[in-house]
Order: structure tokens, then C-alpha cells, then sequence
């Protein structure tokens, strides 16, 4: 409710006519997490107060137990059942990766597929799963009002009953502390661990061949001490120059370091140009009325900053705080039909990183910057995040997004962007890009190219 009137909607609310399903297993089970993690999106929390506004233009439904209205009704599906306790024993019980979906009036006109950033705290799941709700009531409502809502393809409802909870839930737990396990025993060998490669290429890349195909990719060595990660190569004035994130385990804070491309096709050990009091990665730089910038992802400190370079490639100034107060992660410049826009995952409170894509747009390069009007554009594990700068494959614009359906990191897919202005934002589903020869980790996370340099990275 807090979301929908901060968007500028009057909000109402009553009591359903029949009373929610009670899971006590689940409930108990969020009761002893929240002694870790505090309460839950998934939490009983007391019934709201009943306000009475008058006739209502659209009614959402959270019980499934509204009867027919003048209005149209909006209801959601948690993994094809129609409530969240239902719904998440459905997941547990080993169903396909979870999927929401949007009724209005019965007709489904929108779906989600939130990321799960932890698979063995429930309560850490189920706000994924919500989060993930309340931005798809988000996008359904922003749509219905104006006029964008579409009917979308029906699928076969499940049928038959899931067991109880507990059966699935301690199954679900157990596996997670043999996972957990696991990850603990690999950290210890060595820390959490991300590698870039580049290639010096004639001709199609990656982008264009959808595949790691072609000449070898050289690493870019590290220390062992650190870690690189989110490259972009910047062409200035006939020489290349690699923009990565460095990870130095000591501090557990990225920085933005640089390396030129050296006469022997190589680039050099990475130097540290920028770096703040917060996490700082995706480095995203570029030219713009002869000067050069930098727009770095720093979600941790929720705001957006446009760097300016002082004396490229190492020195540089914050100019603007694009914004404010959001936290925006992999923003993604592009300039088209008149105005700037931002490209980006936004998170509201709860809730993955890497699954709400969000769009802000503006007149000039340093603002005021505004939201667009049918945010979030998508709530998808697989074609939110941003993993590198937009770029023109023939008469189409492609942006590479990451595929989180396996895991973070997992992979990468290309979008063409097919409708960009301010009444509308439309993609196309994500093309994968397939392993090959070139490149022998498994997944890619970020891909970017400027004149024979071509950047990828993964995670180890």
C-alpha cells in the first residue's frame, strides 16, 4: 500500500470475505528464523485498518476469495495456486523455478520470475517471492492505468493436491545445509572469485555470433589477494584502456581500477583510479561533448553518481548525483529519441538485486532524472540485470542481461529493445549466449567490446 500511494494512488482497504489459509508449520518456522534474520515479508502481520472510500476503479485481491465487483479484479498466483502459504509449499515441493502470474478478472496479463538469493533461509526466500509480488502488482496496476494491459498465453493449472508443508520443508532445509556445506568448504579453499578475459578480434564477436566462439580469451592475471570483475574497454585517442572492478579481499569493498593495452596486445597489472567509502563496480565510461565520464554502480550507498574525468584515465571528480535515496544497481547508459535513459535493477526494501528492472529517463545528461511512468518494467531472473553497455546490432539496439535462473552469474542472454519512449518500454525474450571453445568457464556475467577489444568475465 505504501508503494501504490507513493505512486500517486488512492488506497483503500478492507477486510476479505473469507478468512486466509493458515500454515502454522510455516508461520513456526519464520517465528525461529526471525531470531536471525527479523521478521518477514511472509510474517502475520495485524489486519489493516477498514477504509471506505467510495467505488473503487481496480480491486486487488490477495485471498483469492472476492466475489464479482463493478470493478476489475486483480489476483495473483504463487507457482499456479492462488495463495502465498499454498504457493510455497508448491515450491518446496520440488515444482519448476517460481513463477507469479497476474489475473485481471481472470485473464493473466502479467508474470514474474523472482531471483532466490538464498535457497536455505525460508524466510529470506519467501522475501524474494514477495518482493517479487508486490513488484508485479506494481507493473500490473501502472499498466491497467494506462491502457497497456495485454492479455498473455494461459498455462495448464496444476492439479491435485501438494502434501503438507512440513513434508517438503524439511527436505528443502536439509538440502540447503548440504549446499551451505559445501560453499563453506569451497571458500575456505579459496575466496569467492570472478576472473576477466579479453581477446583482440577482427570481424563478428560474441554479441553477434551468440556464442564464445573464435580465437581464445587471455585472462587478466590477479594476485590472489583480489579479484577483477565488470569490465569496459574505453577507446581514447587510438588506445584502449580496461576499466574493471577490483575486489581486494582485505577491505571486502570493490574500487574501480584501470590497464592499458600495451604494443604486445596485453593489458598490464590494473591501477586503482577511483575509489569511495562504499562498494563501487561496473564502471561504465564513456564520451560525451568532449569530456569523459563514469557512471559506477554504488547501490550500497543508494544513490547513482556521474564521475567526471579530471585527467583521464586517472583522475576523476564526482560531478552529479544522477539519484538519490534508490538502490539502482548495474545503471546502464543510453541515449536515444531525444533524451537520456538509465537502464538498471532496482530493489525496494526486500527482495533480490538482480531481478526488477527499472527505467529512468531525462532531458540532458545531468538531469533531473525521473522514473518511467510503468515502473517496474519487469520482475525476471533472467532479463532484468543489465551485464554490459547497450550496443547496435544492425538496425537493432542489444542489451546484454544477466541470467540469474541458475545462479548469479550464471549467465548471459542479449535483448533487443523494441520500444524505448515515454509511453512505453517493450524487449524482446532474451537470446542465450552459448559456451563454446573460446572461453572453457562455464557462463559469462558481463560482455562488452570496443573497436578489436572484446571483455568478458565469470565467476569461479
Amino acid at each position: 500500500m505504501q508503494r501504490l500511494g507513493a505512486s500517486g494512488h488512492v488506497v483503500s482497504s478492507r477486510p476479505a470475505m473469507v478468512a486466509a489459509p493458515r500454515t502454522l508449520a510455516l508461520d513456526a518456522v519464520l517465528a525461529i528464523e526471525s531470531c536471525r534474520y527479523g521478521s518477514s515479508l511472509a510474517t502475520r502481520a495485524k489486519p489493516l485498518p477498514s477504509v471506505d472510500l467510495g467505488a473503487p476503479d481496480l480491486v486487488i485481491d490477495l485471498t483469492a476469495s472476492a466475489t464479482a465487483q463493478a470493478a476489475p479484479i486483480l489476483t495473483l498466483e504463487f507457482c499456479g495456486r492462488s495463495t502465498f502459504p499454498v504457493g510455497i509449499t508448491a515450491f518446496l515441493a520440488g515444482g519448476p523455478a517460481p513463477e507469479l502470474a497476474a489475473r485481471l478478472d481472470g485473464v493473466v496479463v502479467a508474470r514474474a520470475r523472482p531471483m532466490l538469493s538464498d535457497k536455505f533461509w525460508l524466510s529470506r526466500t519467501s522475501n524474494d517471492l514477495l518482493a517479487g509480488a508486490i513488484s508485479l502488482i506494481m507493473q500490473s496496476v501502472a499498466r491497467f492505468f494506462a491502457g497497456k494491459i495485454e492479455p498473455l498465453a494461459d498455462r495448464v493449472r496444476p492439479t491435485g493436491k501438494d502434501g503438507s508443508f512440513i513434508r517438503h520443508a524439511v527436505p528443502y532445509f536439509c538440502k540447503g545445509v548440504v549446499n551451505r556445506a559445501v560453499q563453506k568448504y569451497q571458500q575456505r579453499r579459496r575466496p569467492f572469485y570472478w576472473q576477466v578475459a579479453y581477446r583482440l578480434i577482427d570481424g563478428p564477436g560474441v554479441a553477434e555470433v551468440g556464442k564464445l566462439d573464435g580465437s581464445p580469451f587471455s585472462v587478466l592475471p590477479d594476485d590472489g589477494e583480489r579479484f577483477y570483475a565488470d569490465p569496459f574497454v574505453f577507446e581514447h585517442d587510438g588506445r584502449h584502456f580496461l576499466f574493471v572492478e577490483e575486489f581486494p579481499y582485505a577491505t571486502g569493498r570493490g574500487v574501480i581500477s584501470v590497464a592499458e593495452l600495451g604494443d604486445d596486445g596485453t593489458f598490464g597489472v590494473p591501477r586503482i583510479v577511483l575509489e569511495e567509502k562504499h562498494h563501487l563496480s561496473y564502471p561504465q565510461v564513456f564520451a560525451r561533448d568532449g569530456e569523459i565520464f563514469m557512471i559506477p554502480e554504488s547501490g550500497s550507498a543508494r544513490e547513482v553518481v556521474l564521475y567526471r574525468a579530471e585527467q583521464f584515465p586517472d583522475r576523476w571528480i564526482r560531478d552529479t548525483v544522477l539519484m538519490k535515496d534508490s538502490d539502482f544497481n548495474d545503471a546502464t547508459l543510453l541515449e536515444a529519441n531525444g533524451r537520456f535513459w538509465l537502464l538498471g535493477t532496482e530493489r525496494y526494501g526486500f527482495g533480490s538485486a538482480s531481478d526488477t528492472l527499472a527505467i529512468y529517463s531525462a532531458p540532458s545528461l545531468r538531469g533531473p532524472w525521473a522514473a518511467h511512468a510503468l515502473n517496474p518494467i519487469a520482475v525476471d531472473h533472467s532479463a532484468a540485470r543489465p551485464g554490459g553497455a547497450i550496443f547496435r546490432h544492425g538496425a537493432k539496439l542489444m542489451l546484454p542481461v544477466q541470467d540469474g535462473s541458475r545462479a548469479y552469474g550464471g549467465g548471459l542472454g542479449l535483448m533487443s529493445l523494441d520500444q524505448l519512449d515515454d509511453s512505453d518500454v517493450r524487449f524482446s525474450p532474451p537470446r542465450p549466449i552459448c559456451p563454446g571453445p573460446a572461453w572453457a568457464r562455464a557462463g559469462i556475467h558481463t560482455l562488452n567490446r570496443a573497436g578489436r577489444v572484446e571483455v568478458v568475465d565469470s565467476a569461479g
